[in-house]
C-alpha cells in the first residue's frame, strides 16, 4: 500500500513535471538514464561473481578494517550503497557472512558511496562527461551482443558506467536550461527550518528513487547552478545518506532473521551518523573549511566542499561507531532471535535477498537440501521406532529398538506432507527462479541438489509404505518375524548413524575413504536372505503372508539405502572435498550395480594413492568397529 500510494504520488508529480518544463525533462531523464546505469551495472557485475564468491568473501571480510574495505570498494565499484547492502544481507541470510562482518561491509559502504559525489563535483561538473558516454555505450553494447558470460558481463559494466555518465549530463543540463527560466533558489530556508525541510527531502528523494547515489547527483548539480544554497545542499545531502536506508529494510522484509539484524545496524548506523551531522553541523562546517583549504580547493568551489563534507560526516560516524560494533552485534542478536520453535516443516534457508547472486542462492539451495536432510534423518529414525537422538547417541541400536514402541506409533506419513512435501516444493520453486542467471557449472549444481531433494523425499515415501507392516510385525508374538524386521529397522538405524559420523568428518579425503567404505559395506550386505525366508516358510516358523510382507519391506529398505547414500554422497561428500569429480568416479557414481563390487577394491586403492595416502580418522575407525560388530551379529543371527 505505502508503495503504491509513493508510486502513483510520483507519477502526478512526473505528468505535471513534463508538461510543465522541458528542465523538468531533461532533469528526470538524467535521472532515469542514472539509475537504468546502474542496473547495468548490477547485472554486469553478477557475471563475475562465479563460485569464487565465497572464497572472495572469506579473504576480504576476516576482520573488521577488511570488511570496511570490501565494503569501500564494493560501493566505489558498484556507484551503489543500496545495491551493496542488499547484496550484504543476502550473503548474510545464506550464512557466508557472520553479522560482525556484514556490518563492517555496511560501515565500508557509507564511505564509499563519498566516491560518487567527489565523481559527480570534481568530474561530472568540469568536464563533457556525454564525451565519455558514448565510447562506453557503443563498446558495451557490442560486448553485451557475445556468448561469453565474461564479456557480455564487461559489456553491462561499460554499458552501465556510459548512461551513469549520460544521466549527469542530462541533470546537469536540465538544472542550467532550469536557471533561465525559473530561480529556485528563492525557496530556499535558512537556520534549523532549512536544516529540517532539506534533510526531510533528502530522505523522501531517496525513497523514491532507492539510490542515495542519484539523490547526490541532483544535489550537486543543483548546486553547480546555484539552483540551492550550500547550507541547504548540506542539509539535502545528510537527509540522503538516511534515506538510503530504506533500500536496506526493503531488502530484508523477504530475509531471515540474519538479514533483518543487518538491516537494523544499517538503519542505527545511517540514522545516528545523520543525526551526529545534523548536532554538529557548525563544528562539520569549520573542518570542511580547513580540509578544503589544505587540499587546494576553492572557498567558493561548493560542489567540492559538498564532496569533503558528505566524506568527514560519513567517517567520522565510522570512527564514532566502530568501538560499539561487538555491542550492536550482541543487542542486535538478542533483538532478532526469530522464532524460539523453529518449524522445521517450513523452510529456513530460502529468501528472496538471496536471489540477488547466483553464488548466493546456490548456497541458500544447499543450506535448504541439508535442512531437508535433516527432517529426513528424523522422520526415518522414527519409522524405525527410535528418537533422532537414540540415533545420534552412541548407545546400542539394537538394545534401543527393543523399547519404547510408542515411537512406532509416530505419523510418518504425515511428516512427509508437512516435513518433506512442502520444503521440497519450496525448493523446487526456489531453483527455478534462480537458475535464469547461473553458469552450466552452477546449473549443475543446482540439479544436483534437486536429486539429492528427490531422493530425500522418496526415502521417506519408501518408509510410509513400510510403516504398516513394521508397526504390526515388530510387536508380534511370533518371534521369527519379529527379528526379521527388526534387522531391517537395525539396518536402516546403523545407516543413519555411519551418514550422520561420516558428515561430522571435515577432511575431504578422509571422509571421501569412509563413504567409500560404507558404500562397500553396505553393498555386500542382504539384510533379508530370500533362503533365510525360505527355510522359515518350510519350518511354519512364519507364514507365507508374512514372507511376502518381509520380501516387500526388505525390497523398500533396498531402495531407501541407495537413496540415502546417493543423496549424502551429493550433498556431503561431493560438495565437501576439493577432488569432487574425482570423488564422483571413485564412488561408483552412474556405474551399474553388478559391476560395482568387482572394481571396488580397484577404486579404494586409487582413492588412497590421489589422494596422497589418507588418514584413517577416529570417526573411521570407529565406523570400521561397529561394521565389524554388526558382522559378527549377523553371522550369530543366521
Amino acid at each position: 500500500m505505502f508503495r503504491r500510494l509513493i508510486l502513483g504520488g510520483v507519477l502526478i508529480v512526473l505528468a505535471w513535471g513534463f508538461a510543465a518544463s522541458a528542465a523538468f525533462q531533461s532533469v528526470a531523464a538524467g535521472v532515469a538514464i542514472f539509475l537504468f546505469g546502474m542496473l547495468f551495472l548490477e547485472e554486469g557485475f553478477t557475471a563475475f561473481t562465479g563460485g569464487a564468491l565465497e572464497r572472495l568473501l572469506a579473504r576480504s571480510t576476516s576482520t573488521l578494517p577488511r570488511s570496511m574495505s570490501f565494503g569501500l570498494v564494493a560501493t566505489t565499484l558498484m556507484q551503489s550503497s543500496s545495491l551493496v547492502s542488499v547484496l550484504t544481507i543476502s550473503f548474510l541470510s545464506a550464512g557466508l557472512l557472520g553479522l560482525r562482518e556484514g556490518i563492517g561491509i555496511i560501515f565500508g559502504a557509507n564511505i564509499g558511496t563519498t566516491t560518487g559525489a567527489w565523481l559527480m563535483a570534481g568530474f561530472g561538473m568540469k568536464v563533457k562527461i556525454s564525451a565519455w558516454a558514448m565510447p562506453m555505450l557503443v563498446f558495451g553494447l557490442l560486448f553485451v551482443l557475445q556468448k561469453s558470460k565474461q564479456l557480455k558481463g564487461l559489456g553491462n559494466i561499460l554499458a552501465g558506467i556510459g548512461f551513469l555518465f549520460l544521466g549527469i549530463h542530462f541533470m546537469k543540463q536540465g538544472f542550467e536550461s532550469a536557471q533561465e527560466a525559473i530561480d529556485l533558489a528563492r525557496f530556499a530556508l535558512p537556520g534549523l527550518a532549512g536544516l529540517a525541510v532539506y534533510s526531510l527531502l533528502g530522505v523522501l528523494a531517496t525513497v523514491v528513487m532507492q539510490s542515495s547515489h542519484a539523490t547526490l547527483m541532483l544535489i550537486i548539480a543543483a548546486l553547480a547552478t546555484q539552483q540551492i544554497t550550500y547550507d541547504n545542499a548540506l542539509a539535502l545531502a545528510i537527509g540522503a545518506n538516511v534515506g538510503t536506508t530504506i533500500t536496506a529494510v526493503l531488502g530484508a522484509l523477504g530475509s531471515n532473521a540474519a538479514g533483518r539484524r543487518l538491516a537494523a545496524a544499517h538503519l542505527v548506523f545511517n540514522v545516528t551518523t545523520g543525526a551526529v551531522a545534523v548536532l554538529g553541523l557548525p563544528l562539520f562546517r569549520i573542518a570542511v573549511d580547513s580540509v578544503s583549504a589544505a587540499v587546494g580547493i576553492a572557498a567558493d568551489d561548493w560542489t567540492l566542499k559538498l564532496a569533503v563534507f558528505h566524506t568527514l560526516f560519513n567517517v567520522a560516524g565510522v570512527i564514532l561507531l566502530s568501538p560499539f560494533v561487538g555491542t550492536m552485534e550482541r543487542m542486535l542478536q538478542h533483538r532478532f532471535e526469530g522464532s524460539a520453535a523453529i518449524d522445521i516443516s517450513a523452510a529456513r534457508h530460502l529468501n528472496e535477498a538471496a536471489l540477488m547472486l547466483p553464488g548466493t542462492a546456490l548456497e541458500v539451495l544447499a543450506k535448504e537440501a541439508q535442512h531437508l536432510f535433516d527432517n529426513a534423518f528424523g522422520l526415518l529414525a522414527h519409522g524405525v521406532g527410535l528418537h533422532r537422538g537414540d540415533v545420534l547417541s552412541k548407545a546400542d541400536l539394537a538394545a534401543m529398538l527393543d523399547f519404547d514402541p510408542a515411537v512406532l506409533e509416530q505419523d510418518v506419513r504425515d511428516g512427509y506432507y508437512r516435513r518433506i512435501k512442502t520444503v521440497y516444493n519450496d525448493i523446487v520453486a526456489f531453483a527455478a527462479r534462480a537458475q535464469e542467471r547461473m553458469t552450466t557449472a552452477q546449473l549443475e549444481e543446482v540439479y544436483g541438489l534437486r536429486i539429492v531433494c528427490r531422493n530425500l523425499a522418496q526415502a521417506v515415501k519408501a518408509m510410509t509404505f513400510m510403516m504398516e507392516n513394521i508397526r504390526t510385525y515388530s510387536t508380534s508374538e511370533n518371534a521369527a518375524v519379529r527379528e526379521q524386521y527388526k534387522a531391517l529397522r537395525l539396518h536402516i538405524a546403523r545407516l543413519l548413524r555411519r551418514l550422520y559420523a561420516i558428515r561430522l568428518i571435515e577432511d575431504g579425503p578422509s571422509q571421501l575413504l569412509a563413504f567409500v567404505e560404507l558404500r562397500r559395506k553396505v553393498a555386500a550386505r542382504d539384510v533379508v536372505a530370500d533362503e533365510a525366508l525360505a527355510r522359515l516358510v518350510r519350518e511354519e516358523a512364519i507364514t507365507p503372508v508374512m514372507a511376502t510382507s518381509l520380501m516387500n519391506d526388505n525390497e523398500h529398505t533396498r531402495r531407501i539405502t541407495e537413496l540415502l547414500l546417493e543423496a549424502a554422497e551429493r550433498l556431503f561428500v561431493r560438495r565437501g572435498t576439493p577432488l569432487a569429480v574425482l570423488g564422483s568416479d571413485l564412488l561408483g557414481a552412474n556405474r551399474p550395480q553388478d559391476t560395482y563390487d568387482d572394481t571396488l577394491a580397484l577404486n579404494e586403492t586409487a582413492a588412497f594413492i590421489a589422494l596422497g595416502g589418507g588418514t584413517l580418522t577416529g570417526e573411521m575407525r570407529r565406523i570400521e568397529r561397529e561394521d565389524h560388530g554388526q558382522e559378527e551379529e549377523d553371522q550369530q543371527d543366521r
